[in-house]
């Protein structure tokens, strides 16, 4: 498992860009809403991959939905965005 900074120093690595005010974003979320590492990094990847860049209103309101949810694994939170035609 990583931690939300390697994930986001992973998808830098590939190309994808965080501004701070993204980065404050996901911490938030984190945060606010009690979630594991884990779950921030899938609605991260769940949000780039609706939204084709990070949209932090989009981010926060998917994490609260995993959290929940009681949503913990990458498939049952891809399930859970393909339910609701988020991807």
């Amino acid at each position: 498992m990583k931690t939300v900074e390697e994930y986001l120093y992973d998808l830098e690595a590939k190309g994808f860009s965080f501004a701070e005010d993204a980065i404050g974003f996901i911490y938030f979320g984190k945060q606010y809403t009690n979630a594991s590492d884990t779950i921030v990094n899938i609605a991260i990847e769940i949000t780039l991959k609706a939204q084709k860049d990070f949209d932090g209103s989009f981010y926060i309101s998917l994490l609260e939905s995993l959290v929940q949810n009681n949503i913990t694994s990458k498939k049952r939170a891809t399930h859970f965005a393909l339910e609701r035609n988020l991807i």
